[in-house]
């Protein structure tokens, strides 16, 4: 089993408050879940391992990184937190409860 990811970088932090304000419209609120959602997403993938693939540029052939392994899933925890899905856009991952595009 995977450890805890605490996310506490400032701009994750400063999204929180603006969405916790009674203020803030639901249009702004999902936006901002979204934003949260990429922000999330980043720091944990941040450790996945990369492998080397050849592809092809419009330029040339060459070797380039691309994640390893087997295909990611993302199980949102409660209905909540289907609105962090579309922030998710890892290549090769699957949403659960949304079918793959």
């Amino acid at each position: 089993m995977q450890g805890v990811t605490v996310v506490d970088h400032p701009l994750v932090q400063h999204k929180l408050s603006l969405m916790r304000d009674k203020q803030t419209s639901t249009k702004d609120f999902r936006a901002l879940l979204n934003e949260i959602g990429m922000l999330i997403c980043y720091e944990v993938t941040r450790d996945l391992p990369l492998c080397r693939a050849e592809i092809e540029t419009p330029l040339t052939r060459m070797e380039a990184p691309k994640i390893e392994g087997k295909k990611l899933v993302f199980v949102p925890i409660l209905r909540a937190g289907m609105g962090f899905l579309d922030g998710i856009l890892v290549p090769s991952a699957l949403h659960a409860g949304r079918p793959p595009s």
